[in-house]
């Protein structure tokens, strides 16, 4: 694990102006940056950093965060990557905390492996265009309709026909001949070492970060009882479940379209990339695996699978779509025309053409499956088989609003009772809940149509309460205001008497004491801890440092405080100045806005004990009930008319 010290470091000395500003345009904007959003396609800046807080906001996305978190987005670093990455631009030594022995020996096997494989990368490519190379290698490229961009982006080689040109190579240079078995580069013989690629070309296989984590080589010519294709054998840094050919190379553009292209080749990824598809991978010729599915799912919740015409790779799809919904992916699938894979499907089109067909061909996997029964006959027994087959793929689904608009579109597609779906549907999960051994207690959950739920506005609104809260601490929370307060006297009548009187307060101290006293809780679970931190923060050092207090939070409640605090700047994105338009500031009526949210607040909890009432039964300590109602009632009253007062 990398140690807290070098990651203090990489945080102080970061500016997240000059990290993003490698990836993105940036163009100052007050005190401020902003640019084109690097997640979408768009015309009108709507990405902004702030350089005084050390956060960034895209607010056509809804991403933000801090440096770290930028790096993991459009790169999809993990966080310790994210890390190095910020370390090695800035000179900061890497420390580690203390490991085991065998830590460090598996660690420092697999650095051996990386090395050894992106040398092997650099070698294949300077054999390309070597004489050997260059006549059969390059000249078939060449032949198949490979520009030079393409070759160079994707660092095509060649490995020479030589039995032991590479192995005897690298070991000259220093490479241990142990190290070279273990990435499946050399087969190491008694008397000799062998390449495992020759004669082949070479297409290295990167991560998400794009280390090389091996090779997949094609036979060039036909040669009976040969492989067309091999890759690298599994190693400790390749796993080939776990890995998708082009991941590296598409992974920005996967997440500005917000869709995945998956095919099943290297050349098929090479070309459609070359016909401006970008945002495409293949699972190079294995069978699709959980651990791929998750890899894309990071980038993107949507998968639009490709693959030849014929019904053989019909059927070979079929086997992944259910593998895909369990995951909670959306999946749909585009059969090309028969006698087309996406290598000849895409050469000689345009970028238009190629979106106009994948566009129009691409059927949600119910239309698609509904698709292929029809290519065959009306026979009720395939029928019945065919629709057994969409529910036993609805029931992959976890979320049951999905389910439930998948069973109505297969209810019209197949002319079927929804009724007979759903009872179906409950079968196939029951069997399914029972197969994998969960606690008897638990009960299966029921098939039931998807109402409105009347709680949804009720949620909105509390969050956006709670938000409000939040946004006063973090921008305001510092601020002394006269706040006005109620003084109760008597009079020489002997009757009292409301006066309004002033005292200054710091506003988070008006805010915890407001919420102390009604003894009110978050009931967000993000705001709650981010309340407890922003009040310890500011009873430590009475100020918040936004930069340092946003790093100590977790990535969901980071893009919360972000989300905060930039909305409040999102106006600098447009000169409304130079139309005289100049928006208002909060802080000229803080202690209205502060009392007025926190009123808000109380009441609408009011509201909702009250309508908590409804739902006992009122048989049982009738009087109690409705002496509970009443208080509460007289209370939403007297909060009302403060409120009208704020007002």
């Amino acid at each position: 694990m990398i140690s807290k010290n070098t990651i203090q470091k990489v945080f102080e000395t970061a500016l997240v102006e000059e990290v993003i500003g490698d990836f993105v345009q940036l163009k100052k904007s007050g005190s401020n940056f902003k640019g084109l959003s690097p997640f979408s396609e768009e015309r009108t800046p709507s990405f902004m950093v702030s350089p005084a807080k050390q956060i960034w906001k895209d607010f056509s996305s809804g991403k933000g965060g801090t440096v770290i978190t930028f790096l993991m987005e459009h790169e999809q670093y993990t966080y310790p990557e994210a890390i190095k990455y910020i370390a090695n631009k800035y000179n900061i030594e890497v420390e580690e905390t203390q490991k085991t022995a065998d830590q460090i020996i598996e660690e420092n096997e697999k650095e051996s492996l990386f090395l050894i494989s992106n040398y092997a990368k650099n070698y294949f490519k300077k054999n390309l265009f070597l004489e050997e190379g260059k006549t059969i290698a390059l000249s078939y490229l060449k032949e198949r309709g490979f520009d030079d961009l393409s070759i160079e982006k994707f660092e095509i080689g060649y490995s020479i026909k030589k039995n032991d040109d590479f192995s005897s190579t690298s070991i000259k240079a220093g490479y241990k001949s142990n190290y070279l078995e273990k990435t499946g580069l050399i087969i190491v013989k008694e008397s000799s070492n062998i390449d495992r690629f020759r004669g082949r070309i070479i297409f290295p296989i990167r991560s998400m970060s794009g280390r090389v984590l091996g090779f997949g080589g094609r036979i060039l010519g036909v040669s009976k009882n040969i492989a067309k294709y091999i890759n690298s054998p599994e190693s400790l840094i390749y796993q080939k479940s776990k890995v998708l050919y082009g991941i590296y190379e598409s992974k920005q553009s996967i997440v500005k379209e917000d869709n995945c292209y998956l095919v099943e080749g290297y050349t098929d990824v090479i070309k459609m990339h070359q016909s401006g598809i970008s945002n495409v991978v293949s699972s190079s010729g294995t069978a699709l695996t959980e651990n791929q599915i998750r890899l894309i799912s990071r980038l993107t919740k949507n998968i639009t699978v490709v693959f030849d015409g014929d019904d053989a790779g019909s059927r070979a799809t079929l086997r992944g779509i259910d593998l895909i919904l369990e995951q909670g992916v959306n999946v749909k699938i585009c059969n090309l025309p028969k006698n087309e894979d996406p290598d000849s499907f895409v050469s000689g089109k345009n970028i238009e053409e190629i979106k106009s067909y994948f566009n129009d061909n691409s059927k949600d996997f119910i239309v698609y499956k509904a698709s292929l029964l029809n290519k065959s006959d009306n026979d009720p027994v395939k029928k019945a088989a065919a629709i057994r087959d969409m529910v036993e793929s609805i029931s992959k689904i976890s979320d049951q609003i999905k389910r439930e608009i998948y069973v109505k579109e297969c209810s019209l597609i197949m002319d079927i009772s929804e009724q007979v779906l759903y009872s179906t549907l409950a079968q196939i999960r029951k069997k399914d809940f029972n197969s994998q051994n969960k606690k008897p207690k638990r009960k299966f959950e029921s098939i039931s149509l998807v109402k409105g739920d009347k709680n949804n506005i009720e949620i909105n609104a509390l969050y956006e309460l709670e938000k409000k809260i939040i946004e006063i601490l973090l921008l305001y929370g510092n601020e002394l205001i006269d706040f006005e307060e109620e003084v109760f006297s008597q009079n020489e009548q002997g009757l009292t008497e409301t006066n309004l009187s002033k005292r200054s307060l710091k506003v988070f101290e008006k805010v915890y004491m407001d919420l102390h006293i009604d003894e009110m809780e978050f009931s967000n679970d993000n705001f709650k801890k981010i309340y407890f931190n922003i009040i310890e923060c500011f009873n430590e050092n009475k100020e918040i440092n936004i930069d340092k207090f946003i790093n100590k939070l977790s990535e969901t409640q980071q893009l919360e405080v972000t989300n905060i605090i930039m909305d409040n700047e999102k106006y600098f994105l447009h000169n409304w100045e130079k139309n005289n338009i100049y928006p208002k500031s909060k802080k000229n009526s803080l202690a209205q806005f502060t009392i007025e949210t926190i009123l808000n607040l109380r009441c609408f909890l009011i509201d909702k004990k009250v309508n908590g009432f409804k739902d006992k039964d009122l048989n049982k300590n009738p009087d109690s009930i409705l002496e509970e109602v009443v208080n509460y009632s007289n209370l939403k009253k007297l909060l009302s008319e403060k409120l009208n007062r704020v007002l």
